[in-house]
């Protein structure tokens, strides 16, 4: 098992998850590793933010479906606020759109729940340190995302914001409106206000020239 940082004292941990029986047995179960220590827990995106203002911690264990505010904008948040706190994202969900909103939203790690307690030590311990931690096939195809040339979602189009490019791509995967709901924790409405946005912005009549121009651009792969 990977060690915490013994020079600064205990890693400073936050857990945040919506479920108390999770986070609380997480909190518990971190709690029981020598060197960690759970400063404090949170039950919405929220709450993550304002408490890491507060304790800044070495590290916050988010989940990523909550109320309030979901875990990829409280993530965006506090990596924009404190730098210096490490993300880890524990989800339940493996699909390619929460992945990649995760690291766009500054996460350093990402674990699907269910990971064994020396995978989450070691994605906490590994983070602390500055590291990044994405398990063989997620950092695979997060590598191929990102290296997929100029043209990828964060040099084209650039009249989009974030959000619609996140949408605009997976509009090009193929994906359904109520997909892209779930994918990225939206709503169907505010989905459905992206990809009209997206269609005005991109000057096409409908969502099939919209794919079009994204696959040509790079996106949707």
């Amino acid at each position: 098992m990977a060690e915490p940082l013994e020079d600064d004292g205990p890693l400073r941990v936050v857990v945040v998850d919506d479920h108390p029986v999770y986070r609380d047995g997480l909190a518990v179960l971190l709690s029981s590793v020598p060197g960690v220590e759970v400063v404090a827990t949170a039950a919405d995106g929220a709450q993550a933010v304002a408490i890491a203002r507060t304790q800044q911690p070495d590290v916050v264990v988010m989940d990523v479906q909550m109320p309030v505010l979901d875990g990829i904008e409280a993530t965006r948040r506090i990596t924009a606020e404190s730098p210096s706190v490490g993300v880890v994202v524990l989800t339940m969900s493996e699909d390619d759109g929460t992945v990649f909103s995760a690291v766009r939203a500054g996460a350093r790690g990402y674990l699907l729940k269910g990971a064994d307690q020396e995978e989450v030590v070691r994605a906490i311990t590994t983070v602390a340190r500055g590291g990044a931690v994405f398990g063989a096939a997620l950092a695979r195809r997060i590598a191929e995302f990102f290296t997929a040339g100029p043209s990828g979602p964060e040099t084209a189009f650039p009249q989009l914001t974030s959000r619609e490019r996140e949408v605009l791509d997976l509009v090009a995967a193929g994906r359904s409106n109520a997909q892209i709901a779930a994918a990225l924790y939206l709503s169907p409405k505010t989905v459905r206000n992206n990809v009209s946005n997206v269609l005005t912005k991109l000057q096409v009549g409908d969502r099939a020239q919209a794919i079009v121009r994204a696959r040509e651009a790079g996106l949707g792969r």
